[in-house]
């Protein structure tokens, strides 16, 4: 991924929040490389999967023009939760750690709902 100007505040770096943006993209490419998007998950199934909570450690800041990695390892799965541990890094120096608690809700009461079996068994595999 690559810092865009847009991504930086006025001393040059990536502002925090973006790392949140880096992270969900990161997430979202998963479920793309596994054959899954999320708009068709709520249409298809009637779930949307969204974040419960955040532990974000910043370690080093990255720059204007910068070319990151961003990882999404899936270390525990639950029937209606994932739990990543995700790293910002720039030639494989971490600049940015988070854990990300992710929920699966129903799209329409938005109240937990299991994840479906199939995606289960895929995201195990």
């Amino acid at each position: 991924m690559r810092v865009y100007y847009e991504d930086t505040d006025a001393g040059g770096v990536v502002f925090y929040a973006n790392y949140l943006k880096y992270f969900e993209r990161a997430r979202t490419e998963l479920l793309r490389a596994n054959g899954y998007e999320q708009d068709q998950l709520v249409q298809q199934e009637g779930i949307l999967f969204v974040v419960r909570s955040v532990q974000i450690d910043y370690l080093s800041p990255a720059r204007f023009n910068e070319l990151l990695q961003v990882s999404a390892d899936l270390v525990e799965l639950k029937k209606a939760s994932l739990v990543f541990n995700q790293v910002v890094s720039r030639e494989q120096q971490p600049l940015c750690t988070a854990v990300c608690k992710i929920a699966c809700l129903d799209a329409n009461t938005m109240r937990p709902k299991a994840i479906p079996p199939y995606l289960l068994q895929q995201l195990t595999s």
